[in-house]
C-alpha cells in the first residue's frame, strides 16, 4: 500500500542545517565498520571481474575484439540508474527496505562466483580459445548484482548514519571498494600467476601459481555468502517509517520522482558540471598506461604497480576524512582540479622520455630509477583522483534526500560515473583519427604496426593538450557556481517543494 507521513511543522534553518554541523561518530562506530565491510564485498566483486580483461590480454592469442566485447559487463553501473526505483518501491517490509536487496544480490553473486569457479576453466582455458559469450553472460550477471547492492548500500548508509555523519559515507565507499579490489585483484591475478609467485613468494619455482583461479573463485564467493549470513542475522535495519519526512511510493512515483529530481534546477547544473569535469583527465586516465606498453613496460609490471594503487586508495579515505567530511567538500574537490591538469603535463614529459630510458641499442632495460618514478607519478594521480572521487561522493551524501536516497544517490552517481566512461572512450576512439603515421610501401598492403611505421603526429599528445584546455574551460565556466552548492541547505535540492507526487500522496493519504 501506498502511504505517505509528514507533518505540516515547519522546519527551521537548524534542522534544514542539520546535515552541515560537525560530525561526531560516537555510537555510530559500529555503523561504520559495517558499511565497510559491505563495500569491501562490492571491491570484491570489482576486482574479480576486472582480473578477467588482464587474463585475457596476458594470452598468447589475446585480440583487443575480446577485450570490446567483455567491456559490456561494465555496463550495469552505469545503466543502474534505470532499475533504483524498483530497489526502493519494492521490498519487504520486516526484513528491511535496503536489508532486503543486499541479502538478495548478495546470496546471488555467491552462488554465481561459485558457479563461475566450477566452470572457468571451460570458458578461460589456458590454451584454447576462451567462451567470451559465457564470461560476458556470467561476469556480467555478477556486475549486475553488485550494481543493485551499491544501490541499496548507498540509501541505507543515509539512514544507518546519523545525519551530521553522512558525510562519512564516501569513506567508507572508498575504503571498503580499494580493500576489496586488492584482495580481489591479489587472489585472481598475482596468486594464481607462477610468474609471480617465483618471482616474489616461492624459494623453488613452480608451473602453477599459489592457488588456481577456480579455488580462488570458490573462496570469494564462499566468503561473500558467509557474510551476508552474518549481516542477515546480525543487522536489523532501522525502521524510518516512524520519521516525520518518511514518504513511501510506489513504482510510477518513483519514476516520476526521478523526473522530478532531474527538474531541479541545480541537479541540471550539476549534471552538466558532472558529465564533462573528467575531459580534462581522459587522455591521462586512459591511454597513458598502453603508450607506456608501446615503449616497452611490461603489462606485469604495470599491473603489480595497479595492484598496489587500491591499497593507496584505502589509506587516503582515512587521511583526507577531515576534510572531505566537513561542510566545504566542494572547495576540496575544486583545488585538486588544476594538480590534475598539471600532471597531465607530467605525463607528457614522462611518456616521451619512456622510450629513450628503457631501451639500451634496442635492448629493454629498465633502471630501477624509472619504476620508482612510475610509481610516484601513478601514486600522485591515484591519490587526486580519490580526493576528487571522496569529496563528490560526500557532496552527494549530504545533497540526496534520506526518503528516497538509494533514487537520489545512484542518480548522482550516475551522472558521475557516465562523464567519466564517455570521456574515456572517446579519448580511447579518437587515438587513432589523431594519429598520423608514414607507412613503407611494401606494407601498404597489411595491417602495419608500430614498428613498421614512423610515427608523424602522435594522438597521445593531441588529446593530452586538448584535455587540459578543456579542464581550464570547465574550470572558468562551473567553478563560483560550483562552489556555491556548499552553501545552500538541503531544502534547494529536496523535490518535496514543487513535486506534484508529493501532493498527490498527501491526498491518497487522507
Amino acid at each position: 500500500m501506498i502511504s505517505s507521513k509528514q507533518t505540516d511543522k515547519p522546519k527551521t534553518s537548524e534542522s534544514e542545517d542539520v546535515v552541515f554541523t560537525d560530525t561526531n561518530l560516537k555510537g555510530d562506530w559500529s555503523n561504520v565498520f559495517l558499511l565497510i565491510l559491505m563495500y569491501t564485498m562490492q571491491g570484491l566483486c570489482i576486482g574479480v571481474c576486472s582480473s578477467i580483461p588482464i587474463l585475457l590480454k596476458s594470452r598468447k592469442d589475446g585480440t583487443y575484439f575480446e577485450q570490446a566485447i567483455y567491456s559490456i559487463t561494465s555496463y550495469p553501473y552505469f545503466l543502474k540508474l534505470f532499475w533504483a526505483p524498483l530497489v526502493d518501491s519494492y521490498y519487504i517490509h520486516k526484513f528491511g527496505r535496503r536489508k532486503t536487496w543486499l541479502v538478495s544480490t548478495q546470496f546471488l553473486i555467491g552462488i554465481v562466483l561459485l558457479y563461475a569457479g566450477r566452470n572457468i576453466d571451460t570458458f578461460l582455458p589456458e590454451k584454447e580459445k576462451p567462451n567470451i559469450t559465457a564470461l560476458v553472460i556470467i561476469f556480467f550477471s555478477i556486475v549486475f548484482l553488485s550494481a543493485t547492492q551499491d544501490i541499496a548500500v548507498d540509501g541505507w548508509a543515509l539512514t544507518m548514519l546519523k545525519k551530521n555523519n553522512v558525510g562519512y559515507a564516501s569513506t567508507c565507499n572508498t575504503t571498503g571498494l580499494a580493500f576489496g579490489i586488492i584482495i580481489g585483484n591479489v587472489l585472481t591475478i598475482l596468486l594464481t600467476s607462477s610468474e609471480f609467485c617465483n618471482k616474489y613468494i616461492r624459494f623453488a619455482p613452480s608451473a602453477e601459481g599459489i592457488i588456481s583461479l577456480n579455488n580462488s573463485l570458490y573462496g570469494v564467493g564462499i566468503t561473500i555468502i558467509l557474510l551476508t549470513i552474518f549481516i542477515a542475522i546480525f543487522k536489523k535495519e532501522k525502521d524510518n517509517t516512524l520519521d516525520d519526512d518518511f514518504m513511501e511510493l510506489n513504482i510510477i512515483q518513483s519514476y516520476s520522482l526521478l523526473w522530478n529530481v532531474l527538474k531541479i534546477r541545480n541537479v541540471k547544473i550539476l549534471a552538466i558540471a558532472l558529465l564533462t569535469v573528467k575531459i580534462g583527465f581522459a587522455a591521462t586516465d586512459s591511454l597513458s598506461s598502453f603508450k607506456l606498453m608501446d615503449a616497452g613496460i611490461s603489462k606485469d609490471d604495470i599491473s603489480i604497480i595497479h595492484s598496489v594503487v587500491p591499497g593507496i586508495h584505502m589509506i587516503i579515505p582515512l587521511i583526507v576524512a577531515k576534510y572531505t567530511s566537513g561542510p566545504k567538500v566542494i572547495s576540496v574537490y575544486l583545488r585538486v582540479i588544476p594538480y590534475r591538469l598539471l600532471l597531465n603535463l607530467a605525463f607528457i614529459l614522462f611518456v616521451y622520455v619512456t622510450k629513450k630510458i628503457v631501451k639500451n641499442n634496442g635492448v629493454i632495460e629498465i633502471p630501477v630509477y624509472y619504476y620508482v618514478l612510475l610509481a610516484i607519478l601513478t601514486l600522485l594521480q591515484q591519490v587526486l583522483m580519490y580526493i576528487m572521487f571522496i569529496a563528490i561522493l560526500s557532496f552527494f551524501s549530504r545533497i540526496s534526500d534520506p526518503r528516497f536516497g538509494g533514487i537520489y544517490m545512484t542518480l548522482l552517481n550516475t551522472l558521475s560515473n557516465l562523464g567519466g566512461m564517455l570521456s574515456n572512450t572517446a579519448a580511447l576512439g579518437l587515438f587513432d583519427l589523431l594519429t598520423f603515421k608514414h607507412c613503407s610501401v611494401e606494407n601498404s598492403n597489411i595491417n602495419p604496426t608500430n614498428e613498421d611505421c614512423t610515427i608523424i603526429v602522435d594522438g597521445y599528445y593531441v588529446e593530452e593538450v586538448l584535455c587540459t584546455i578543456i579542464g581550464i574551460i570547465w574550470i572558468s565556466i562551473f567553478r563560483k557556481k560550483f562552489k556555491s552548492f556548499q552553501t545552500l541547505s538541503p531544502s534547494h535540492w529536496s523535490v518535496h517543494r514543487k513535486s506534484p507526487v508529493i501532493a498527490d500522496d498527501k491526498e491518497d493519504a487522507l
